[in-house]
C-alpha cells in the first residue's frame, strides 16, 4: 500500500547503493496497491509484476542489458509480486529476494511465491501469521527470531518492516549468520540444530543451496549478530 517514497525504499535503495555501483529501479504501483478491497490489490499484484517484465525485457531490448544482471526485491506483496515478475521472465532471474510476503489472500492463491521464479529465491520471514506467509517458498527461506516477534518491536507493521531492515544491513556489512532447521515447523517453534549454517540476504546469490534457517538479531542497528 506504499508509495515509491515508501520505508522500503528509503532504507534499501540507499544500502543497495552503498555496497555496490549499481542502478536501482524502483517500481511505484501505489495506484494498483491501495485498492479499497484488498482482493483487488491481490489481483493487481499480478498484473503489476506482469508489466513489470515487460518493462525488464523492453529495457534489456533498448540498453544491451541482460536478465543476469538483474536483482528483485519486493516486501510484503511486493514480495509475492517479485516472484511473478520472475515467472513472466521465464524463471531466468538470477536472483529474487521477497521479504515477508503478505499472507492474506495468498494460502491458496496459485500466483504466490514459488522458488521456481528465479534461478535463485529468499524468502525473510518476520511477521508470520499476521502481515507475513508462514510457510517456506523459496530455496532458502530465513525466520530471524523464529519469524514473527521481532526484538525492539512492539507492532505487527514493526515486525513486518523489519525484514527489508535486514535486508538493507546485510548488503553493507554480511552477517546474519542462520542455523540449518529440519523445517518451517521447527524454525517458528526455534529448535534448530542442523549442521549447516548460511548468511541471509546479501548481494551475491547462494545459488544451488537449498534449506530453512533460524537466526537471532539485535533489537537496534547493527541488528546482526555477526
Amino acid at each position: 500500500m506504499d508509495s515509491a517514497t515508501s520505508n522500503f525504499s528509503t532504507v534499501l535503495v540507499p544500502a543497495l547503493l552503498r555496497a555496490e555501483d549499481l542502478n536501482v529501479i524502483v517500481v511505484d504501483w501505489s495506484r494498483g496497491a491501495n485498492a479499497i478491497r484488498y482482493r483487488e490489490a491481490n489481483e493487481n499484484t499480478v498484473r503489476s509484476g506482469a508489466a513489470v517484465a515487460r518493462f525488464v525485457n523492453w529495457l534489456n531490448q533498448q540498453s544491451g542489458s541482460s536478465l543476469t544482471q538483474y536483482h528483485i526485491i519486493g516486501h510484503g506483496l511486493g514480495g509475492h509480486q517479485a516472484g511473478v515478475v520472475g515467472r513472466n521472465l521465464q524463471g531466468r532471474v538470477p536472483y529474487i529476494t521477497s521479504l515477508d510476503p503478505a499472507l492474506i489472500g495468498w494460502a491458496t492463491n496459485i500466483n504466490k511465491f514459488r522458488r521456481t521464479d528465479g534461478q535463485y529465491t529468499e524468502v525473510i520471514h518476520t511477521n508470520y501469521g499476521m502481515y507475513g506467509y508462514i510457510a517456506d517458498l523459496g530455496h532458502m527461506d530465513f525466520y530471524p527470531n523464529g519469524g514473527i516477534s521481532m526484538p525492539g518491536c512492539d507492532s505487527n507493521a514493526c515486525d513486518h518492516a523489519r525484514a527489508f531492515f535486514y535486508m538493507a544491513e546485510s548488503v553493507t556489512s554480511g552477517g546474519f549468520t542462520g542455523r540449518q532447521c529440519i523445517n518451517y515447523y521447527a524454525a517458528v517453534l526455534m529448535m534448530c540444530s542442523g549442521p549447516r549454517t548460511s548468511r541471509m540476504g546479501g548481494l551475491i546469490p547462494k545459488t544451488g543451496e537449498t534449506g530453512v534457517f533460524l537466526l537471532e538479531t539485535n533489537a537496534a542497528p547493527p541488528f546482526s549478530l555477526g
